[in-house]
């Protein structure tokens, strides 16, 4: 059974898809980039390296925590390279306003964060504009 226009729906599909991700990698790569500048520096140690089992995903979260100001321990999660176990020193940099929220590794010794954000922000950009491309080729006459 042949639907008529599922392939545009499909393609429309993923071009929504990819554009949502790079949108939300741009504006973590935004938040990063802005925290770097004027956010808070202190020290913060990995607390927890999670692989999740290989039937599941082949990916590993990094946990890190810290203390603000006031004292409180805040706990996030950011991207980290290869080399990081638990125990970890690392130097946190966060918005006062919004610790958890703000929070990276990313810095001097430690640009994982950004260039990994910077990689899925231009990939999954340049995969909506080619599905974009395909759909508008096909929706004009392509065969």
């Amino acid at each position: 059974m042949v639907v008529p226009g599922a392939g545009y729906v499909v393609l429309a599909l993923l071009v929504a898809l990819f554009g949502a991700l790079a949108v939300r990698y741009a504006i973590r790569l935004t938040v990063l980039a802005r925290v770097l500048r004027q956010g808070v520096r202190t020290d913060g140690e990995c607390v927890r390296v999670v692989t999740e089992p290989f039937n599941r995903s082949d990916a590993t979260r990094y946990c890190f925590a810290f203390r603000t100001a006031d004292g409180g321990r805040v706990e996030f999660e950011d991207l980290a390279g290869w080399s990081m176990t638990e125990g970890t020193p690392v130097t946190v940099t966060y918005d006062p306003h919004d610790p958890r929220g703000t929070a990276t590794i990313a810095g001097r010794g430690s640009w994982a964060p950004v260039l990994q954000s910077l990689a899925l922000t231009a990939g999954c950009g340049l995969a909506a504009l080619g599905f974009t491309a395909v759909l508008l080729f096909q929706a004009w006459g392509g065969k």
